[in-house]
This record gives structure tokens, C-alpha cells and sequence, in this order.
């Protein structure tokens, strides 16, 4: 890792409501197939129903209930078939209206040339910060093109995310820069500050291919999901599966582009890189804001 990129400022989580809904997505999509009651969950957690109830529909807009229905296999099979639409086409023909499309006006991006990429960062400057999130700690890197990376840690974890993400470029400088980083955070994550007139600038790095994978996730509205094999369609390589597989996998700007809306062919959740309880949550989240 480049020897610039430490960790130095605290940003230990403070405060009961985060860790509550730390441990209440962790319980839920670990124990998902057993339905388990809210009085469950509850006591399990040493809270009261109601003050886990207030506490979780503040985060997700979604009763502990309705999150779970949100991240059962039936609900990601319905996220594909949804009306039997093609997907990654009609999704936008139909005018799908409210959160759901803003997300998708909200981005604009450009991809650096094969040039810089082989360079591997060199000549970049990354600042970065780690910031909370609605799933845990999310640490963000931006060029002054705007956003390139967006990851995600457990608290105690930053270094090894730090790592995972400097290792990407590893002849770029990295600056830690809160400063920087912070209006990124405060606007990813709040749909009321997703807007068509101010786009968040997005900034691809990676391969040919792995850039034409991603441009196709970016197109995928909150709410919705595809299959690999969708994507493959969409770049026009419909046997690629596997290396679109490779490539969602190494999307550095989860969430934005929104890798964890890809799913296995028959809606099972398959993998990403940052956790499978994350990725549940992620739907589950965005199930309450679509």
C-alpha cells in the first residue's frame, strides 16, 4: 500500500442507534429464512419492541418486518420479473417516477483513458475519508473529477479496507481529507439531496470492459435488479457472463454504482465484495425509499 494512505483520524461510531442497527441487519439477514418476530429480535437485542421499532423505521423508512420481507429470495425474484419488463431497457421507458429514478439522473460519470489506467494512479491525487453510513462505516475517495471509490468496513476493519481500495491504485498519492470527502457523504446517502439539476460526479477507473459492466449497473434504477447474464446482453457480450461476474466484483464505487443490484439467475444473492448481510441491507434500505 502506498505509504501515504494511513489512517488518522477516529471515526469510531458514537451513540446507541448505530450499533442497534448494526446488530439488528446483522441478526435479520443472518436469520432471515426463520422469519423471526420482532419481539424476537427485541430480546434478543435487550430493547423493547417499540423502542426497536422507532429506532429501525427511522433508519430504513421499513419496519423490522418489512425489512425482512425486503431481503427474502421471493422479494429479489421479484425485483427481476417485475412486470417481465426487458430489463435494462423499459425500466426507463415505463417513467418510473420518486426516488427510484432520481438515483438515476443523480449520476453522471466519465471513465479515465486506457492511459491512465495502466499508469495504475500514477500522477493521481485520492483524498479519502471514512464516514458513517446507513451501512456501517463507508469510506470515500475522490479525484478532483469527483467520486472514485466508495467502500465499506466494520468498525475496527478500516485498515484492511484502506488497503483493499489503495492496493487498487497503488501509484496514486493518497491525502485522508475529510474536508473533502464529507459533502460526498452527506449527499450519497440522503435521497432528498439526490437532484438531476446538480449530478454527483463520478469518476470510472478500470479496464474497457470492466468500465462498459459498470455504465450498464449505473443503469439499473433503485428498486429494480438484473442478472449477470442481463448485463452481458447489455454490452453486447451475452456469453460473458463470467468475466461480468469478475468485473461487478471489482466495481470501487459500490452503492453509487450499484453492483448490489446484480443478482444470481433465479434471485439468489450470489456474492459482493463487501458482505452478503450488507448487500440484504442495501435492498431492504432501498425497498423503503423506492
Amino acid at each position: 500500500m502506498n505509504a501515504i494512505a494511513q489512517l488518522k483520524t477516529d471515526i469510531t461510531p458514537e451513540g446507541p442507534d448505530y450499533d442497534t442497527v448494526r446488530r439488528v441487519i446483522e441478526l435479520i439477514t443472518e436469520d432471515y429464512r426463520d422469519q423471526p418476530s420482532l419481539e424476537t429480535i427485541a430480546e434478543r437485542l435487550g430493547q423493547s419492541p417499540t423502542q426497536l421499532q422507532k429506532t429501525f423505521t427511522r433508519w430504513a423508512g421499513l419496519s423490522p418486518k418489512a425489512f425482512l420481507q425486503a431481503v427474502t429470495l421471493d422479494h429479489a425474484k421479484r425485483l427481476l420479473r417485475e412486470e417481465d419488463l426487458p430489463l435494462l431497457e423499459t425500466s426507463f421507458e415505463v417513467g418510473l417516477s420518486g426516488p427510484s429514478r432520481l438515483h438515476d439522473l443523480f449520476v453522471t460519470h466519465e471513465a479515465m483513458s486506457p492511459g491512465e489506467w495502466k499508469a495504475k494512479g500514477g500522477g493521481l491525487v485520492i483524498r479519502y475519508g471514512f464516514h458513517i453510513s446507513p451501512f456501517g462505516l463507508a469510506l470515500i475517495m475522490v479525484t478532483d473529477r469527483g467520486l472514485a471509490g466508495l467502500a465499506f468496513s466494520d468498525s475496527g476493519d478500516e485498515k484492511a479496507c484502506l488497503e483493499d481500495m489503495t492496493c487498487r491504485w497503488p501509484n496514486a498519492q493518497y491525502v485522508e481529507d475529510l474536508q473533502a470527502t464529507m459533502p460526498y457523504a452527506a449527499r450519497i446517502f440522503e435521497p432528498s439531496k439526490w437532484s438531476s439539476d446538480q449530478p454527483l460526479r463520478v469518476v470510472l477507473i478500470g479496464t474497457d470492459f470492466q468500465v462498459r459492466v459498470w455504465e450498464s449497473l449505473l443503469k439499473i434504477p433503485m428498486g429494480r435488479a438484473v442478472t449477470y447474464s442481463d448485463i452481458a446482453k447489455d454490452i453486447g457480450q451475452p456469453t460473458a457472463m463470467r468475466a461480468v461476474g469478475a468485473a461487478v466484483g471489482r466495481n470501487p464505487i459500490s452503492f453509487v454504482v450499484p453492483c448490489h443490484r446484480a443478482l444470481g439467475k433465479k434471485g439468489d444473492l450470489t456474492g459482493y465484495h463487501w458482505g452478503l448481510t450488507r448487500k440484504r441491507a442495501m435492498l431492504g434500505w432501498e425497498a423503503g425509499k423506492a
